[in-house]
């Protein structure tokens, strides 16, 4: 069955960096769309960024454009989430997304939190 196992959440002050990784399985990961959202309470979840099965092309959020970089290695069925330049509102649990077979898989989150 499909599985996407993220990691790399955690704690970091304004202006740093975080890389969070979703390793997937259960399907052909590299002729599949790739996704980032994240949430928080209260909130809808919102897309933070895609990439095409291939990695050519990359879409982001205007709120993260410029400051996240979203990138995959078909070799190892996993793909990145690069994020630079922190801020607070960046805080949310983040989630890995794919469409496959009509039916949309999430991963459990990685949480994310941008404090002083």
């Amino acid at each position: 069955q499909v599985q996407l196992v993220e990691s790399g959440g955690g704690l970091v002050q304004p202006g740093g960096s975080l890389r969070l990784s979703c390793a997937a399985s259960g399907f052909f990961f590299s002729t599949y769309r790739m996704s980032w959202y994240r949430q928080t309470p209260g909130k809808e979840r919102e897309l933070v960024a895609g990439i095409t099965s291939t990695g050519r092309f990359t879409n982001y959020a205007g709120s993260v454009k410029g400051r996240f970089t979203i990138s995959r290695d078909n070799a190892k069925n996993t793909v990145y989430l690069q994020m630079n330049s922190l801020k607070p509102e960046d805080t949310a649990v983040y989630y890995c997304n794919v469409a496959w077979g009509g039916t949309s898989y999430w991963g459990q989150g990685t949480q994310v939190t941008v404090s002083s």
